[in-house]
């Protein structure tokens, strides 16, 4: 028995919805884990590498967190 056009796409809309609501929920804790390891001082080249999120929306999620640039080659003045 097939089902009709109808049916299978509100099947198909629950899946979607289902799963939807699990990839947001990844979503979340992938940004916290990102937050964290930028505060923690990790390097943001390495949270990029190990993150699905662009370098940029890594640097925008760290100006929203309040996290400063370091400058670049981890050396400070004396």
């Amino acid at each position: 028995m097939t089902k009709n056009p109808l049916e299978a796409l509100d099947d198909s809309t629950r899946r979607y919805r289902q799963t939807e609501a699990e990839h947001e929920r990844s979503r979340t804790a992938v940004i916290a884990d990102v937050v964290a390891a930028l505060k923690a001082g990790e390097r943001p080249t390495d949270v990029v590498k190990r993150s699905p999120f662009t370098d940029a929306y890594v640097r925008k999620l760290a100006r929203e967190h309040g996290i400063e640039a370091k400058p670049r080659g981890g050396k400070t003045s004396r």
